[in-house]
């Protein structure tokens, strides 16, 4: 029995409960909590009330105590696995065969390497035998065979192997699926493998995931590749629900058909509303009704590329500056995974590209172009498109993706709160880069009407505040 009423929020309410002693034992920087009313979850801290470990990080604790108690020699570190046995035989015709011959003399004998890999026969009807076989024990041309150890009649195993016989390792074939000699060549495995990411439901977290690493481990084992985890980083997916978060099920009857959303508003739009309904690692209850934002969004972008694709506009510094703040945007939302806030970067520039060809007679062609292949990933059928239009050459996707120079996207000018005694009295502009006392003298020629008393205090926060402090 493990108690341990300081540390644990149920422990203790349960220690509260029946009087029980709480003794603290890990405490942050060393000082103990007074008359506790919760328990001290936080899980590093300084070991106290436990004798020679007092003063001691936790931390180096947990990892110095196993060998601590082996040396007393009342216990010793171990590992535990929870791999269960794996019911690996499936009653169903579509799994790959299990190449095992069964020999009334013999026993069990494994089909011979230059008789791989073994097929499923081909057959016009694989209907259930009834007796809970597989369906190929109806099947006899293919079952009856000889052992190929002594020759006698033997039949073939019957039972066919489950989705994860494929599935655990898939992805190292990806990447030579041509290769009939072998695996994988250890050439290509050094160079695209193990997997940088894992995209998958939290319904794989276990049992597929736990066989994917246990072939790589194997197979690892046995030389075939020089890695023993099959993915660098894992991400799981939340998912798209019906009606009050009742997942989508043929069965339930509230899967929801794409084709109507298509034929309205086109797949870009239904592919980008599909990233722009939530957080990616979260689920998201399913509502047609916000794709129309996302279709007026592709449609005033298409029409802002049209309107000038001809036009040869020189890029001013707001265009340059909003250029590289894009690029800057959408790859800083991207590599934090965070999809459904890319898509709203996109609406977003949009709309103050739209204001800059309102005041500027036009956009240049080299911002539209950055945004089109920015945007292509997302909507490609539109990316494409416009990418024609606005000259570009071969297809999109084999364009550079664009790079962003942070000194383009520096402002000239920034507005700045000018507050008195903590209060903002106005918002006034001034350069980027502006001194600290031009800043004070700017901000209180502002307020100069609203400065009464003595000035106590002159307060300037970079870019974003300017305080007056006055008795």
């Amino acid at each position: 029995i493990m108690c341990v009423p300081a540390h644990d929020d149920r422990d203790f309410e349960f220690a509260k409960k029946f009087g029980l002693p709480i003794v603290q034992v890990i405490a942050k920087d060393g000082k103990e909590i007074e008359n506790m009313t919760e328990a001290y979850t936080e899980a590093s801290g300084v070991m106290i009330n436990s004798g020679d470990w007092n003063g001691m990080e936790s931390a180096v604790l947990k990892q110095e105590a196993p060998h601590m108690i082996e040396e007393k020699g009342f216990g010793h570190k171990t590992v535990n696995y929870k791999l269960r046995d794996w019911v690996f035989s499936r009653q169903r015709y579509w799994g790959e065969p299990i190449p095992i011959i069964h020999c009334p003399k013999c026993g069990c004998v494994p089909v011979p390497e230059d008789q791989l890999p073994l097929r499923l026969p081909d057959v016009e009807s694989y209907q259930p035998t009834g007796t809970g076989e597989s369906p190929l024990a109806a099947i006899d041309e293919w079952v009856n065979t000889t052992c190929p150890v002594c020759g006698a009649p033997a039949k073939r195993e019957t039972n066919t192997m489950p989705q994860w016989a494929g599935s655990s390792w898939y992805f190292l074939r990806y990447v030579d699926s041509h290769n009939d000699e072998e695996l994988v060549s250890r050439e290509k495995a050094d160079k695209y493998l193990p997997v940088d990411m894992y995209i998958g439901g939290v319904e794989h977290a276990v049992l597929h995931l736990l066989y994917s690493r246990f072939y790589t481990k194997f197979l690892c084992d046995i030389g075939a590749i020089d890695f023993d985890e099959p993915f660098k980083k894992l991400f799981n997916q939340g998912m798209i629900t019906g009606k009050n978060g009742i997942k989508m099920s043929k069965s339930k009857g509230n899967v929801v058909s794409p084709d109507d959303l298509v034929r309205d508003y086109g797949c870009d739009s239904l592919r980008l509303y599909e990233l722009f309904v939530g957080p990616p690692e979260l689920d998201a209850e399913w509502d047609d009704r916000g794709i129309e934002g996302v279709s007026r969004f592709l449609n005033r972008f298409w029409n802002l590329v049209m309107d000038n694709k001809d036009k040869n506009v020189e890029p001013t510094r707001e265009m340059l500056r909003e250029r590289h703040k894009l690029v800057y945007d959408i790859e800083q939302r991207f590599n934090q995974f965070s999809l459904n806030t890319v898509i709203s970067g996109f609406m977003e520039h949009n709309n103050k590209l739209i204001e800059i060809a309102k005041k500027e007679g036009g956009i240049d062609k080299e911002t539209l172009k950055t945004f089109v292949i920015l945007l292509a990933p997302f909507a490609p059928h539109i990316g494409e498109e416009l990418w024609q239009q606005l000259g570009g050459t071969d297809t999109v996707f084999h364009a550079q993706w664009p790079e962003f120079d942070e000194e383009a996207m520096k402002e000239d000018e920034i507005e700045v709160a000018v507050q008195v005694n903590g209060k903002t009295r106005t918002v006034i502009s001034v350069a980027a880069d502006i001194a600290k006392e031009d800043a004070i003298a700017a901000g209180k020629a502002a307020v100069a009407d609203k400065l009464t008393g003595n000035i106590v205090k002159e307060i300037y926060v970079p870019g974003r505040i300017i305080n007056i402090v006055c008795k």
